[in-house]
């Protein structure tokens, strides 16, 4: 505890630029607890970049913690290119363009051209401004989806994609050697813009956008002739402007908007997880519905790169999951392609590893090759930029992960609510052209290909004991491999984190060709699976379930029983 309170007296003596953390200071002067939890370590920079509660300390997200993040940012990319140039994004959680404008005095300081938005923007807007600009690095302020309290500091290289394990670790090594308080260099704001070494992206930058987003539309003229009813959510986040400027575009003419979660508010005032999957989050939205009779809710999160629906089956709002969106989105987009004959000649689509798996039978059906990354959308990005270095981008179709994020086109190198809403609402409107709803189509895709049942878990441990008892679930995993699961025989396990991939009825291992992350994937017999990994961004493991059966009710009676093995073991 000695070296906690050693870093409290010297930051009560120096983080005097804040109010709000002086104020947080004092209060916890004699509470040994808070204190250790704010500074019995460094926020860990790894490829999602810095994310961690607003406070004040070492591990908390705070002007200081950004300041050194930057500066290390800042030297990696001098010490690699000559006169670059930088983009930065934020969203309307608390503090955010605060932080941007912080990271943006930073990076002006060493030399680094900023490009920063005049308004928060959807983190692919990001993306897509290090790409046009051609910017050695991008930086977004958002925490994404997380509770009131979080905030976060995501990195991008020049390829669009988040930075890459080897490029972040690169940042580590400086950034480590930068003091909190005297290690960063730093200019006034407003004195950058004068310079010049500031400057606000214009409107074109952002009409550039809408366009590449646009011309992902496959059937263009069906939203308008359809008719169909929308009410929209994004969140008290990003979404508000770019969501409804597309959608308007494309013909939608009847969308009611949650007023309470209409504009920015780092509060969330009216959902504590503001976040799409979670059904608290449509509770507005469905009792906008009871009064417009809408045919589709759609809710995007806070920095807008996910997306939720619920669909109006004759009166009742069903949620769509993550992976059922996929799904139909995967199905829509192949064979309307093909039908349209857009497909490109070998085409590929990209999906994580705890992704659903109905999509395997669905590429198989129209041809497309079906590649499989660890999660987290920067590899399927990635994917899209190994395609790009062969001239192959245009092979790329789609690519999605289970935890609603969905990207067509290779405009952008993350995920995209702004084009996955637009593809959703065109999707539906093909849809209801044939009297179908979005639901109706999944239960035929159930009836044809089998029903996959997925499920999540989550096991959550905040503060430095917490983390201590996460790693040790994950040490015992590795150690005591289990026979059966749920009494389903566990007949693989791939350990992602040692690259090994074990056929445990043989005896025979392989090499796994994917990079290095921990996580524990279990085959299990009738096509069953459980996979288990700890969050990258948040103080938690998540247990991922995959349940095939005849129908619902047996694929449900499957993954009670898988995760009732989980919450029992861990």
């Amino acid at each position: 505890m000695m070296k906690e309170m050693d870093l409290y007296k010297l930051w009560k003596e120096k983080a005097t630029e804040d109010p709000d953390l002086v104020k947080e200071l004092i209060e916890i002067e004699d509470k040994p607890v808070e204190i250790k939890n704010r500074f019995y370590a460094d926020l860990e920079f790894g490829t999602a970049g810095l994310r961690g509660v607003l406070g004040a300390g070492t591990y908390c997200m705070n002007i200081y913690t950004v300041r050194r993040a930057t500066q290390g940012l800042a030297d990696y990319i001098n010490e690699k290119y000559d006169n670059a140039c930088a983009a930065i994004g934020y969203d309307s959680r608390n503090k955010s363009y605060l932080f941007a404008k912080e990271a943006a005095s930073v990076l002006a300081a060493n030399n680094i051209k900023v490009y920063i938005f005049p308004e928060l923007e959807p983190t692919p807007l990001l993306s897509f401004a290090v790409r046009h600009l051609k910017a050695k690095t991008g930086i977004v302020i958002t925490a994404s989806h997380n509770p009131a309290k979080y905030n976060g500091y995501k990195c991008y290289g020049e390829d669009g994609c988040q930075m890459t394990s080897e490029a972040a670790g690169a940042v580590y090594n400086k950034l480590e050697s930068v003091d909190y308080f005297d290690g960063p260099k730093t200019i006034d704001f407003d004195e950058g813009l004068k310079t010049g070494m500031i400057n606000w992206i214009g409107e074109d930058l952002l009409e550039e956008y809408y366009k590449n987003v646009m011309a992902q539309s496959i059937n263009p003229d069906i939203i308008a002739k359809a008719g169909l009813r929308l009410v929209y959510s994004p969140l008290n986040g990003a979404g508000n402007k770019p969501v409804r400027t597309v959608l308007s575009r494309c013909g939608i003419k009847d969308i009611f908007v949650v007023k309470e979660q209409e504009n920015p508010d780092g509060n969330f005032p009216t959902t504590p997880f503001p976040n799409p999957e979670k059904r608290q989050c449509f509770d507005l939205a469905i009792k906008l519905a009871e009064t417009t009779k809408p045919d589709l809710l759609l809710a995007t999160d806070p920095d807008s790169d996910r997306v939720g629906i619920a669909v109006n089956q004759g009166g009742e709002y069903i949620l769509m999951t993550g992976n059922e969106v996929g799904a139909l989105l995967c199905n829509y987009i192949f064979s309307q392609r093909t039908q349209l004959g857009t497909m490109p000649k070998d085409p590929i689509a990209v999906k994580t590893i705890v992704t659903t798996n109905i999509v395997d039978p669905i590429c198989k059906e129209y041809g497309v090759e079906l590649k499989l990354v660890l999660t987290g959308f920067k590899y399927i990005g990635e994917q899209i930029l190994l395609l790009e270095q062969k001239g192959e981008e245009n092979r790329y179709v789609f690519g999605f992960e289970e935890s609603y994020g969905y990207l067509a086109g290779t405009y952008v190198r993350d995920k995209d609510a702004v084009v996955a809403s637009m593809l959703i609402v065109e999707m539906a409107s093909y849809y209801k052209s044939q009297g179908k709803t979005l639901y109706d189509v999944m239960q035929e895709l159930y009836a044809k290909y089998g029903y996959y049942l997925n499920c999540v878990s989550e096991i959550v441990r905040e503060g430095a004991d917490g983390m201590a008892q996460l790693a040790a679930i994950m040490k015992k995993l590795r150690s005591e491999t289990p026979s059966e699961i749920g009494g389903y025989k566990v007949t693989a396990l791939a350990d992602y984190d040692t690259s090994v991939y074990t056929d445990l009825e043989t005896g025979t291992t392989k090499e796994i060709f994917l990079p290095k992350s921990n996580v524990l994937s279990y085959s299990l017999e009738g096509g069953n699976a459980l996979i288990v990994r700890p969050s990258g961004t948040e103080p938690k493991i998540k247990i991922y379930c995959t349940a095939k059966g005849k129908d619902k009710a047996d694929a449900q009676a499957i993954a009670d029983k898988l995760m009732g093995w989980a919450d029992k073991a861990l």
